[in-house]
């Protein structure tokens, strides 16, 4: 491994910001058409030269490799990060973009429906992930697991979309709560939402040799 972004003697900090590139690299942010976007905009941090320790591939499956790291921009790694970068060109990470939800132009952590999820006295453990929505850009989809003794119904579903509207504000409101008796997660505890997206969709699942179920 090797920082990209990161703090030097000489650069003054700003707290919350991962400062700016280290030498010899170059970041940009781009949108969804992988153009630059401007100071203080939303968008997609991509890295635009290789580096030493840079991943050259992975282990069996070379197209998911360049699938996922440079077929959406051509020639820049694609970190799978949101960010922005402000007037000084100080970079700030906004997270992983499968955590992110970008609903009806606002940008949703998934930590935060899933925490106003699990706040309910039902719920013990949820996962929420965005799908194609022909108005909104996004719309939220939410995987429970409820605790024991607890009954999933239509009625308790409709309760759950409430309890997130009001804790939340209506924006987040999920527009389906599906009830499961357990979520795929890797070896380390880490919910796979690609898996999730891909289930909901009825698509492959893809390489699922990291998941524990």
């Amino acid at each position: 491994g090797m920082f990209m972004i990161t703090p030097t003697p000489v650069v003054p900090l700003k707290p919350g910001s991962g400062t700016r590139p280290f030498f010899g690299q170059e970041a940009e942010i781009v949108d969804e058409e992988g153009k630059p976007v401007g100071d203080d905009a939303e968008g997609y941090l991509v890295l635009k030269n290789p580096w030493p320790s840079m991943l050259r591939t992975i282990y069996g499956d070379p197209d998911r490799y360049v699938s996922q790291y440079w077929s959406k921009n051509p020639g820049k790694y694609t970190t799978g990060d949101s960010a922005k970068r402000d007037k000084d060109g100080y970079f700030w990470i906004i997270g992983r973009v499968d955590d992110v939800l970008k609903v009806s132009g606002h940008r949703l952590g998934t930590a935060e429906v899933e925490s106003a999820l699990v706040s309910h006295p039902d719920v013990a453990e949820a996962a929420a992930i965005g799908l194609p929505h022909e108005v909104k850009g996004q719309g939220i989809h939410c995987f429970v697991l409820l605790r024991t003794g607890i009954v999933g119904t239509p009625d308790l579903a409709e309760e759950l979309r409430q309890h997130v509207a009001k804790t939340m504000g209506a924006i987040a409101r999920p527009e389906e709560i599906k009830f499961a008796d357990k979520l795929p997660k890797t070896r380390s505890g880490k919910i796979m939402r690609r898996v999730l997206k891909a289930r909901a969709q009825g698509l492959p699942e893809g390489d699922v040799s990291t998941l524990e179920e």
